[in-house]
């Protein structure tokens, strides 16, 4: 009887330790999310931007390392372009060309693979309940995995972000954030394409000529 108590413990044993070795951790399971984009030349998606004030929808497009523009059809002509050192935004509304020179250290997107290693070193990482597929809220006939990232330090301009990653392509179906003021922004990519040779004239963009230029609008650029 204690024998066969023994080789029942045992057994149990085994069977646990390769159930956790079955087990993707959440900060694995990153990594590998960071890893994919990595190796992403180039996508273009569907974009929708949801805030406690507007919705924006449009057209992204990404090279990497740093080109990246969204041409918007919600507000019509609206466009933002970064190419790695300037990031230059078209409000037709105002009729107005914002611009802001960064520096080439600036990542454009987080959907990108420094993007996301960035986030690996500055947030902390869990799923949002369990590590399998579960409906995207809003739109549950699709599964995602959920990821919750906490900040580490306050500079964070985000306290926390959620990411729904398709498990099948391995690809963020939609990333969600809460900044420090407690808004809430949602970024949302449907019908992403990726690495289809996409040529960096894509990525080159002249306002209208009666639009007025407002140049380093986030910030100054001398020391």
């Amino acid at each position: 009887m204690k024998r066969f108590a023994l080789i029942l413990t045992l057994s149990m044993v085994a069977s646990t330790t390769g159930f956790a070795q079955e087990i993707l951790t959440a900060d694995l399971f990153m990594k590998q999310l960071s890893a994919r984009y990595s190796e992403i030349q180039d996508y273009e998606a569907e974009l929708t931007v949801t805030s406690e004030r507007q919705t924006m929808v449009g057209i992204v497009v990404y090279k990497a390392p740093t080109l990246m523009r969204v041409d918007f059809s919600e507000p019509a002509e609206q466009v933002i372009v970064y190419n790695g050192d300037m990031l230059t935004v078209y409000v037709p509304e105002l009729r107005a060309k914002l611009t802001q020179q960064t520096g080439t250290t600036t990542t454009t997107a987080t959907a990108s693979g420094e993007g996301l290693r960035m986030l690996t070193r500055s947030y902390s990482t869990v799923y949002e309940s369990v590590p399998v597929p579960t409906p995207l809220p809003g739109a549950e006939d699709e599964l995602v995995i959920r990821l919750i990232l906490s900040r580490l330090t306050v500079s964070e301009g985000f306290r926390t972000i959620t990411l729904s990653v398709d498990p099948e392509s391995m690809l963020i179906r939609r990333m969600e954030g809460v900044t420090l003021a407690g808004d809430f922004i949602s970024y949302d990519y449907k019908n992403t394409r990726v690495n289809q040779g996409i040529n960096d004239t894509r990525f080159l963009y002249d306002s209208p000529a009666s639009a007025n230029t407002y140049n380093n609008f986030l910030f100054s650029t001398e020391n």
